[in-house]
């Protein structure tokens, strides 16, 4: 298990003011893709003096930092997770917005296959997939 974000940014010597810790800990907390609008109502809950600003600022530090990865669905929001969570991919439901987490070991199988058809050994990969729910007969 990866170390927790606000140790990370202090190793990497990051001035972690205490708006940033709460904002580092509010994205420690969230087990889905918050994008910044969610960050700042989940943060100002906490500190009603954090400003969308802050979370802005925090977030593109954040990432340019290695701690998260931005993620964007096409639907206009960018959106956060942990850089260092566990490896899975993404479904999108493009009717709910709703992003449902996966690991398929065929499909990873799969990828490398195809690396390896292609001369290539496969350094990583971000599978992202677009769909609406079945209809129920």
């Amino acid at each position: 298990m990866s170390k927790p974000i606000l140790i990370r940014c202090e190793a990497m010597g990051l001035r972690m003011t205490g708006q940033r810790r709460i904002i580092a800990q509010v994205l420690e907390d969230s087990d889905d893709h918050p994008d910044v609008e969610d960050l700042y109502a989940r943060a100002s809950a906490i500190d009603s003096g954090i400003s969308i600003a802050t979370v802005y600022r925090t977030v593109k530090l954040f990432e340019e930092a290695g701690i998260l990865d931005k993620l964007e669905f096409g639907d206009g929001r960018a959106r956060y997770e942990d850089a260092e969570r566990d490896h899975h991919d993404h479904l999108i439901d493009m009717n709910s917005g709703e992003v449902i987490e996966f690991v398929d070991a065929e499909i990873e199988a799969l990828q490398e296959r195809i690396a390896q058809k292609l001369g290539y050994e496969l350094r990583g990969h971000r599978l992202e997939l677009y769909g609406v729910p079945s209809k129920k007969k």
